[in-house]
């Protein structure tokens, strides 16, 4: 992976796929939505020796590829993200991946809270021009490393609908 790169800020936005479709690990169990804004919440068990099971979140909004990653990083405290380009299936697919003390991505998506160390994100966005599609696997550092196998997989059956 690379990191994060300014994008074009001459590209003009793009109809992209109203929704996509993935198939989720077996070791993943669905979970409620604490937030109206997912689409889709995930559990994946905990790792090595770990607290807290980690938690995969699904959501579609817009304002680019690159701004998105810049707030994920501030929720991060910073931390500079490694992105990686994939096309997946003809969809257009960013790969991010950060580490360090995570301070919650905010009550409206469910994750607010205490910040918390050693946590680490492994996100994947899907860049449909004018919105995009979401994929934020967040927990700890070991949970996270632990389930990486299982989210390329994932993020390899993405799919228009």
């Amino acid at each position: 992976m690379q990191p994060a790169a300014a994008g074009d800020a001459g590209e003009a936005p793009s109809a992209g796929p109203d929704d996509i479709g993935y198939d989720a690990p077996a070791a993943w169990a669905s979970a409620p939505n604490p937030s109206p804004m997912r689409k889709a919440t995930f559990k994946i068990p905990k790792a090595g020796g770990e607290p807290d099971d980690a938690e995969l979140t699904v959501s579609t909004a817009s304002g680019g590829v690159e701004p998105n990653v810049k707030r994920w990083e501030g929720q991060f405290g910073g931390a500079k993200a490694k992105t990686e380009p994939r096309s997946v299936n003809g969809l257009k697919v960013t790969v991010v991946e950060i580490k360090g003390k995570f301070a919650g991505g905010g009550p409206m998506m469910g994750q607010a809270g205490p910040a918390k160390e050693n946590q680490m994100l492994l996100g994947a966005i899907v860049d449909g021009g004018d919105k995009q599609h979401f994929f934020k696997l967040i927990g700890g550092e070991k949970t996270v490393t632990a389930a990486r196998k299982d989210f390329d997989k994932f993020v390899s059956s993405f799919r228009a609908k």
